[in-house]
């Protein structure tokens, strides 16, 4: 994700640690005899679409229950939520949308909030910000001057964006409007247009609308206006910054917001400052040093664990950490063989949500993609083509089906599935086999009178939270792209119960990975021009990552057009928007300068290619240390405007991932998670410290007050709790720090911080109220 950088040594990262779409209500009826809908919900970034939820048939109620987690990779205004009902024969429609500004979001998190569905039409959308100069002149006759220069992420419309503006003089008396010519298929355009205007100041003001040039059938559509009134250029005869688009004032206000329903939301949002690494080192050490403690309780990961109101919530950080540093092993075999400790019937073993559990969990979804990928995706791919009927309950059967034959289908596919997963044992990662062999290790010594249950304490796990779950929710595990359709989800489903139901007993063992299929999609790349005077157009593909090599073709299925050994990747490096006019480009640079580039469906699938082609070629022997970050066009480089097409570079490239593919982590990240999550619960860390003086001193009971926190040894826990407040009091200093130089240096109205931004007026509020109260 591209870091946001502010001022040394911090930098911003935005995550969207939870998002749970619960469900709609109250939904308006369809126009027709049958009056139920078949909805689906999309998760946006402003109004660019990064997830979309299964569709729910004929109902006005839909129940979707479904959880999103990305990490955000540039900044935004609105975190927007649209309701769709779906059209077989036509576009799908827009039934109402949640948009919750970005400096809104801490109010409702992680906490579930119902939110009426608002109308959707062209003052809703508006997005985009626009960079104004203004000059009085000094001549005699006050001729003013506007300068119109350019503006950033406006929206896309049907799949493009031809804007113009047009500029306004509005006065009591007169009204005297000039237009920019229209820019071709860009949001980012640059108009750098003069307009002179004569200007009398008092009571006159400049409106600039911003216009996608649309065709004569609809006409044009509003993007966005800004409204200024002149009287403050009496102050200063030249003014120019960066402004918010705003909507029209006479916005389409005839719908009440209930008559289009409400969907129900829980967001947990983050937005957090890291810091260079050595500011983390006290807090880090103290957690890596967990698995060595005794008992682990009385570590800092543990203690961790005891005071987040969700154990999900600590899991994330903790076990990205210590993956990153090689301790993922130790830690959860250590907290694991505390869990048996603790239990006393061998057939509840690991079936709580407990910080053991949720840490499994987490260490399965990060190391086990591939796995994943490699062991159920072929199938998936079947069951999602074919379409075989498989309903079993006689109730749900569609005409023409037959039970009997639905009834062989399923176990087929369950006979299949059941097969490829007990022999998959030449694709499970080293590391879920070693933490897997922890706990059968563990599980056999605290019960050694069953001889199940060694087996049973990894088939929990195995079966029940890891290819259960990818079964029924493959768009989850990026196993499909997108939800599959109801008949699918619903064979999908019984495939999964019966896949719980049948558990497994199959020793898990490390082998080596062949061929794994990593991430395939559909993305649109710019010819590599092999032939002297061949078309550059750009053309839609398939795209193939395998741990061996990156190919396209036509379509899915066909011989590859081109394939580029892994060795080959030189650099994966974004593109800058303004080379091509098109969003979420990035570059794939091989030998002799030759480059590919590609444009991504979203920035969050941007961010995910340049990712895991970055892991996979990170080892390669020829890296670049340079590169381009824009085309070579017209007989020059737009970034550093050399002519020879192989100049080497002129900025550095992006690197210092790790050769794993599987572990692409910033443990300072992880650990600014971690001081956030301990900050955010320091009541409960100084109530943890007050039960464990109580135990100390009074060897009693415990005081039902304190009855939920794991206390084994009070005074080694003491102690813990003790440095991890100090370590977190020395990180919130340097934050404060931190926040007071970013509000002496930062200028409102810059092109960071655009004129209407609301989250910077809050934080300009939030500063000027602690200067007050220090004083």
């Amino acid at each position: 994700m591209d870091n946001i950088l502010i001022c040394n040594p911090a930098c911003f990262f935005f995550v969207l640690s939870f998002l749970s779409l619960g469900e709609a209500k109250n939904l308006p009826t369809y126009p027709g005899p049958n009056k139920m809908r078949d909805c689906y919900c999309t998760v946006n970034l402003d109004q660019e679409e990064v997830f979309r939820t299964k569709i729910v048939e004929k109902s006005l109620c839909p129940f979707y229950g479904e959880d999103f987690y990305c990490e955000i990779p540039r900044t935004f205004r609105h975190l927007s939520f649209y309701i769709f009902d779906r059209d077989v024969f036509r576009r799908d429609s827009i039934i109402g949308k949640v948009a919750i500004q970005k400096e809104d979001l801490q109010k409702y998190h992680n906490r579930d909030t119902w939110f009426q569905l608002q109308h959707v039409d062209a003052d809703s959308e508006v997005q985009g910000k626009v960079h104004l100069e203004l000059r009085l002149s000094e001549v005699i006759t006050d001729t003013g001057v506007v300068c119109h220069k350019l503006c950033q992420g406006l929206p896309i419309v049907n799949g493009q964006c031809d804007p113009y503006a047009t500029v306004t003089l509005a006065g009591p008396s007169r009204s005297e409007a000039k237009k920019t010519k229209v820019k071709k298929k860009t949001n980012n355009p640059h108009f750098d247009e003069v307009f002179y205007f004569e200007v009398g100041i008092s009571k006159e003001r400049v409106i600039i609308d911003l216009w996608n040039a649309s065709n004569l059938k609809f006409g044009d559509e509003f993007l966005g206006e800004l409204r200024l009134p002149l009287k403050f250029l009496r102050q200063s005869s030249s003014y120019e910054a960066w402004y918010f688009l705003q909507p029209r004032d006479n916005g389409n206000k005839s719908l009440k917001p209930d008559d289009l329903g409400s969907l129900r939301l829980n967001v947990v949002y983050t937005e957090d400052h890291v810091f260079s690494s050595d500011y983390y080192s006290p807090l880090r050490d103290i957690l890596l040093k967990s698995a060595d403690v005794e008992p682990v309780s009385a570590s800092a990961a543990h203690i961790l664990g005891e005071v987040c109101r969700e154990k999900q919530e600590a899991a994330i950080p903790l076990v990205r950490l210590f993956l990153h540093y090689g301790r993922i092993v130790p830690f959860i075999s250590a907290i694991a063989n505390a869990e048996v400790k603790r239990t006393q019937d061998p057939n509840t073993i690991f079936r709580g949500n407990s910080l053991t559990s949720k840490c499994i969990d987490e260490t399965m979804k990060l190391a086990g993609m591939h796995y994943l990928q490699v062991t159920l995706k072929p199938i998936i791919d079947e069951i999602c083509q074919v379409h075989k009927p498989c309903e079993i309950d006689p109730v749900k059967l569609k005409d023409g089906e037959n039970l009997e034959n639905n009834r062989e289908n399923l176990r087929q596919y369950v006979d299949r599935i059941f097969t490829v997963i007990t022999k998959s044992g030449v694709s499970c990662p080293t590391v879920m086999c070693d933490i897997f062999f922890s706990l059968r290790e563990s599980a056999a010594k605290r019960f050694q009178g069953d001889l199940d249950v060694r087996y049973t304490a990894v088939s929990s796990f195995i079966f029940l939270r890891f290819f259960a779950p990818a079964i029924l929710s493959p768009n989850l595990f990026q196993l499909t792209p997108h939800h599959p359709d109801p008949q699918t989800s619903r064979t999908l489903t019984l495939i999964s119960k019966t896949i719980q139901t049948l558990g497994s007993l199959s020793k898990s063992k490390s082998c080596i990975v062949t061929t794994v299929v990593l991430f395939t999609r559909f993305m649109i790349k710019r010819a590599q021009g092999r032939k002297r005077f061949g078309m550059k157009n750009f053309k839609k593909r398939w795209f193939r990552l395998t741990n061996h090599e990156f190919t396209y073709q036509k379509s899915k299925g066909d011989h590859p057009l081109c394939s580029i050994p892994i060795e080959n990747i030189l650099a994966v490096e974004r593109l800058e928007e303004e080379s091509f006019k098109m969003k979420n480009m990035f570059q794939v640079i091989q030998p002799e300068r030759r480059v590919l580039y590609i444009q991504a469906n979203n920035c969050v699938e941007a961010k995910d290619w340049i990712d895991i082609l970055t892991k996979v070629s990170q080892c390669n022997k020829k890296r670049l240390t340079v590169y381009h970050p824009s085309a070579y066009l017209n007989g020059h480089w737009l970034c550093c405007k050399a002519t020879a097409d192989n100049t080497p570079g002129c900025t550095p490239c992006t690197g210092g991932l790790p050769a794993n593919i599987q572990l692409d982590i910033d443990g300072d990240r992880e650990t600014e998670r971690i001081y956030s999550l301990f900050n955010l619960y320091m009541p409960k860390l100084e109530k943890m410290q007050e039960a464990c003086g109580s135990k100390s001193v009074y060897d009693g009971p415990e005081e039902e007050e304190y009855s939920t926190f794991i206390i084994d040894d009070p005074k080694e826990t003491y102690k813990t709790l003790k440095l991890i407040i100090e370590g977190v009091g020395t990180l919130e200093q340097e934050h404060a720090q931190y926040k007071r130089d970013k509000f002496k240096k930062t200028k409102y109205g810059s092109q960071e911080h655009p004129i209407g931004d609301k989250s910077f007026q809050t934080y300009i509020r939030q500063q000027s109220e602690i200067s007050a109260h220090s004083i």
